[in-house]
């Protein structure tokens, strides 16, 4: 499972890309019902790849296990543009146990920064796009060995229909 989060960026995220970014917890786990957008799949969040497009979850949920990946060509709200295995910034290896909220949306926000001008092509600073990502949950942490973030490119409502890629937006 993968908790969402968001990045505090200079400028306020507004609209449909606000409504999907979700406060971590370490409770429990919700599931997220998926309405049928029409093109695409449901496919598991561990099963996502670079350059997957997908669609904003209409509800929003704290922990999930699924999401709608589409063509880039069809009307989507994200990007995937990196998978980045959490490093503990002290020891600058992966931690055996869950690190906690803080330190994953740290990590997460400076890594997910940091790859955003290599895929786009500029500065997330300068870019009109914006980033958000999937965190693991706790549970996700200890029980199927989930360390990875899952970093998107997001707008803050507007319809993409191509790839962001090297696009310097």
């Amino acid at each position: 499972m993968k908790s969402w989060t968001h990045l505090p960026r200079l400028r306020s995220v507004l609209g449909l890309a606000a409504a999907a970014m979700v406060l971590l917890t370490t409770s429990g786990c919700s599931l997220l019902w998926w309405r049928d957008n029409g093109p695409g799949s449901s496919v598991s969040v561990f099963d996502l790849k670079v350059g997957d497009c997908t669609l904003t979850p209409e509800d929003v949920s704290v922990e999930m296990t699924k999401i709608t990946r589409v063509d880039c060509t069809v009307e989507h709200q994200q990007e995937v543009f990196a998978l980045l295995p959490f490093t503990d910034p002290a020891t600058s290896s992966t931690a055996t146990t869950f690190p906690g909220d803080d330190a994953l949306k740290s990590f997460a926000d400076g890594a997910c920064a940091a790859a955003f001008a290599d895929y786009v092509g500029v500065d997330y600073r300068d870019s009109t796009l914006y980033f958000t990502y999937l965190l693991p949950s706790t549970r996700g942490w200890e029980q199927n060995a989930d360390r990875n973030v899952v970093c998107f490119i997001t707008t803050t409502g507007a319809k993409l229909t191509q790839s962001v890629k090297n696009t310097t937006w």
